[in-house]
């Protein structure tokens, strides 16, 4: 897929993150929901992007994360640190050596060492993100150099939570905006691909951006 976003202006417009329902959204996850937010399909691609990507070994930040991590079964971490909204689910992911609730909305700076990780993940979160530029930029201060930042997203998403750019644009335009915030965050090398294609399988994209 093609990362290029020659369709975003220099500033995003006014109420680009903007959302149906402004609700506090610790209270709006308050409730655990122990589900997976993508089909079979599109979690066998991901693993599999993860087994390709990840270095065993390695130190992984697991961001906006719950009660699943997608990881290959086979792969040994170091430590795997989940960040996410709700404790009952990050205390139920057996992948996780620690974890931490926090509201990216509301602060967006990770309480984290920087330079302290192989690379870090955001499955199926990054159209919640209403500072994401932010977010992108924390990301980058806590990857060790060339480490990278696998962002994976559907056509699933709780739309009254979705940020109004997204609602707007579809899933290849999704690409370009992921890959445009990953630019303006500092990462020097920026790459989308299409992991699974739709029809048997949700469809599902990354955008890989390294340190």
């Amino acid at each position: 897929m093609n990362p290029s976003h020659p369709e975003f202006p220099d500033e995003f417009p006014p109420g680009a993150f903007g959302r149906q329902d402004e609700g506090d959204d610790l209270a709006f996850y308050a409730p655990p929901r122990l589900v997976t937010h993508i089909d079979d399909g599109a979690i066998a691609a991901l693993t599999k992007c993860y087994r390709d990507l990840l270095p065993a070994g390695g130190t992984v930040l697991d961001l906006m994360s719950s009660w699943v991590s997608h990881l290959p079964p086979e792969l040994e971490l170091a430590e795997c640190v989940g960040h996410g909204m709700n404790a009952v689910e990050l205390k139920a992911n057996p992948r996780l050596t620690r974890w931490f609730v926090q509201d990216l909305n509301r602060d967006s700076t990770l309480p984290l060492d920087a330079a302290a990780f192989d690379a870090a993940l955001c499955c199926v979160s990054v159209q919640y993100l209403q500072q994401p530029i932010a977010v992108f930029t924390e990301v980058r201060r806590v990857l060790r150099p060339g480490a990278p930042f696998i962002v994976s997203f559907s056509n699933r998403c709780f739309p009254t939570k979705a940020v109004a750019i997204w609602r707007a644009l579809n899933i290849s335009q999704h690409a370009s905006l992921v890959s445009l915030y990953a630019t303006r965050a500092g990462f020097a090398s920026v790459e989308a691909k299409l992991l699974a294609h739709g029809g048997d399988s949700d469809p599902l994209v990354v955008v890989i951006a390294r340190a």
